[in-house]
């Protein structure tokens, strides 16, 4: 059955997953902070523009969010004219926004208590995975309302995973983001090995990449990393926030991140060198500096 839904927050990654319920026969309603955006989804996509976060989740079964981190989050949700002031009881919040897991589990414990259901689901794949319906969703919350959510989020993912309780979807996606940065650090340094002993780079990562080596970094990143492109996908700058959130849960898990924290320093060499808005591949960049 066709739901009432509600979208806040259309950047790289909630405009087209917006588009794609939209596609799926929902009614959306959208709002965004730049106004202008939001007008350009509806006249893409049909539905409906409101001005302010509440209004859009007015009616609404499920409110979606991909906002840019908890400030932001809070804002829209628990904020003046925030989207709990809008929902009903029985309502679904779906937070797809990288936050922290206290930003998840404070909402779940307001939301309950206005008698609103609440999932944190970060996701991963990027601008492509989100264009293309192919997203990995990684959720924390009750399993009830996951299982009424998950059909909606089917509509822009290829996975979609109950991880436990309110704030295991945020924690999930600090690994995801723990296990990129070493990744990309290995590949930026073995490219630049490759080359520096003479070797065809591209020939070498077409070679292991058919082996233990193998990653999606690898198979997607090596030919605009050899090419110093780097317009391709999750910037820097955000890159950097979701390691803050990574290294600050460590300090109270007592885990230890010694790359994490290493490659987050790198991050900050390329902020320096104006790669603010690179995306995370430019690690080779700073390797590269003359």
């Amino acid at each position: 059955m066709d739901k009432s839904v509600a979208f806040i927050g259309l950047g790289v990654m909630g405009y087209p997953m917006a588009g794609h319920l939209s596609k799926m026969g929902h009614s959306v309603t959208v709002f965004n902070r730049t106004g202008a955006i939001a007008e350009k989804w509806v006249a893409t996509h049909g539905g409906t523009q409101a001005p302010t976060p509440a209004d859009a989740a007015k009616g609404a079964d499920f409110v979606f969010c991909c906002v840019g981190n908890d400030d932001d989050l809070r804002a829209v949700s628990v904020g003046e004219n925030g989207a709990f002031e809008g929902m009903s009881k029985g309502a679904v919040f779906i937070d797809h926004t990288t936050a922290s897991a206290d930003v998840a589990r404070e909402l779940a414990t307001e939301g309950a208590s206005q008698g609103i259901e609440m999932l944190d689901a970060p996701v991963s794949g990027g601008q492509a995975g989100a264009e293309n319906g192919a997203l990995t969703v990684m959720v924390g919350g009750e399993e009830t309302v996951f299982n009424k959510a998950q059909p909606l989020m089917d509509c822009f993912a290829k996975s979609v995973r109950l991880m436990g309780p309110a704030g295991a979807g945020q924690l999930t996606k600090m690994v995801n983001q723990i296990c990129i940065a070493g990744l990309v650090q290995s590949l930026s340094e073995g490219i630049q090995f490759a080359e520096k002993a003479g070797l065809d780079a591209a020939a070498v990562i077409d070679v292991i990449s058919k082996g233990a080596a193998q990653s999606w970094q690898m198979e997607n990143r090596f030919e605009t990393m050899i090419a110093g492109e780097f317009e391709h996908g999750f910037a820097v700058d955000w890159m950097r926030k979701d390691l803050a959130i990574c290294l600050d849960e460590a300090r109270r898990n007592g885990s230890q991140l010694p790359v994490a924290a290493l490659v987050d320093q790198f991050y900050a060499d390329v902020q320096k060198m104006g790669g603010n808005r690179w995306d995370t591949s430019s690690l080779i960049a700073r390797l590269k500096r003359v």
